[in-house]
């Protein structure tokens, strides 16, 4: 896991994670459309949502087996809990056909909250529950970039 903003990018952060976040800075705006966006076909797209947090409670935690995410928060602000623990067993493994597993919750969950240009980056198996409120639930605006790693 990687945490950090991205108008502040930090000289270690690997080269392929620093293009991708910059080809959001160039080309994602607030009037960009929420869905899927190719940057190289399914190697590397991303998703702009708009959603509403919830209470860490109702949120269930994720994993993935191929991509890692780049979760780019624009508007508003999200907590995230994240596992350094190997996962559990998935309550809804569809790691096969959408590359995602779902479980209650992570093995000693851990809480970042990010801010507008905040990001984190999950590699394939970290466990992440994404969408989590802090304070009261509210509107957040945000970029995935999905980056194929397991080939």
């Amino acid at each position: 896991m990687i945490v950090g903003n991205i108008h502040n990018l930090q000289s270690w952060l690997p080269e392929e994670l620093r293009q991708a976040i910059e080809h959001i800075k160039a080309n994602v705006t607030d009037a960009t459309a929420t869905g899927k966006h190719d940057i190289d076909g399914n190697n590397v797209f991303f998703l702009v949502s708009e959603d509403m947090t919830q209470p860490f409670a109702e949120r269930r935690a994720e994993y993935h087996a191929r991509y890692l995410d780049i979760q780019i928060v624009l508007k508003g602000q999200e907590g995230m809990t994240f596992s350094t623990l190997p996962n559990g067993t998935p309550d809804t493994d569809w790691l096969a056909d959408k590359d995602i597993a779902f479980l209650p919750e992570g093995v000693q969950e851990k809480t970042v909250v990010l801010n507008e240009g905040d990001f984190v980056v999950f590699y394939p198996g970290e466990v992440h529950k994404p969408l989590c409120a802090v304070g009261n639930p509210a509107q957040v605006r945000k970029v995935v970039v999905k980056m194929l790693v397991a080939r």
